[in-house]
């Protein structure tokens, strides 16, 4: 084993005794339901084989959900007759697909362990698996997370969900918030590894030119097919989208090849490579995949145990959607 695995392994290590401190365990439900990632895992192979696109949206999901405090499960719950509003109102959940995916889960867990496990866990077991079987590493995480028993707010989730025009200065005092470094944070960044960008979160980039009359950081090449797929004005840039990578189906390193190559949709993407505090770390996950996968798992087990909710804070919820 290298010294940066080491390294790796010991800041696991030590942050797993902080999660444990927070109520979580990476042996949390061994009396309660001990075969629970094995019934995660198999109940959504059916749906990475019906859709492709379901491990990007997946991982996209947890991400929307930990980031309004804490992963707590409240971008699943649905608005009701008593005035319970959704986070899927916000305006930066545009997008936000396969919610319901969770709720499949929740029920065929429910068969084998009453009661047992939350939503919250089950959704970032999901997104873990997400990862893994998109042929990104496999993520050992804590689990022990309680789900929220308040009505969420669209307002507190648009508050604090990050804009598409974030740059490295706010994309590093997000992460930090949790806990990670300057390189985990350039890690959590591989996850547009997956996916697209709707062509809606492109249009103010292509509209902020340098003195040259360029967008900063973007090859011509790249600038101008930007272009012709997102056009200025368009009435589709709600539906249409462009791949953040040529492997958009694939959990892999190309993410910042292409960003060192000015094709980063983003501005932060495009930032990373310019600014010297990111800079040495996208070029060493350019040419290190392994590296990558490491650094993205640390940063992926911090962020998914950051500000949580455990023992008598919130509830298990018996069905995903709706508060009891």
């Amino acid at each position: 084993m290298d010294l940066r695995a080491i390294v790796v392994g010991i800041s696991l290590f030590v942050f797993s005794i902080g999660a444990e401190g927070q109520g979580l365990s990476y042996n949390f439900y061994e009396n309660s339901c001990p075969q629970v990632e094995a019934i995660v895992r198999a109940a959504l192979q059916p749906i990475f084989l019906t859709d492709p696109t379901a491990p990007a949206a997946l991982l996209r999901l947890m991400f929307h959900d930990c980031q309004v405090q804490g992963c707590d499960a409240s971008i699943l719950v649905d608005p009701n007759e008593n005035s319970v509003s959704s986070e899927m109102a916000a305006g930066k959940n545009f997008g936000i697909r396969k919610r319901e995916s969770i709720n499949i889960l929740k029920s065929i867990v429910e068969l084998e362990c009453p009661q047992q496990v939350s939503c919250s866990d089950i959704l970032v077991l999901t997104a873990r698996e997400a990862v893994s079987a998109s042929g990104g590493p496999q993520i050992k995480v804590p689990l022990g997370r309680r789900d929220s028993s308040v009505p969420p707010s669209y307002k507190l989730a648009d508050s604090l969900l990050p804009s598409a025009t974030i740059g490295v200065d706010g994309m590093l005092q997000l992460f930090a918030k949790k806990g990670m470094t300057v390189e985990e944070s350039v890690a959590i960044m591989g996850a547009h590894t997956l996916g697209v960008t709707h062509c809606l979160n492109i249009l103010n980039r292509l509209s902020r030119l340098d003195q040259g009359g360029r967008v900063e950081g973007m090859a011509p090449m790249f600038e101008a097919f930007l272009r012709i797929n997102c056009p200025q004005g368009s009435l589709t840039s709600n539906a249409s989208f462009v791949l953040n990578d040529p492997t958009t189906l694939t959990f892999d390193n190309h993410y910042y090849n292409n960003v060192i190559r000015g094709h980063g949709v983003l501005r932060v993407d495009a930032e990373m490579v310019m600014d010297p505090r990111t800079a040495l770390a996208v070029k060493r996950f350019a040419a290190d995949q392994d590296g990558f996968f490491q650094a993205f798992s640390s940063a992926f087990v911090k962020f998914s145990s950051s500000g949580v909710l455990s023992g008598n804070q919130g509830v298990v919820r018996k069905i995903c959607n709706v508060l009891d």
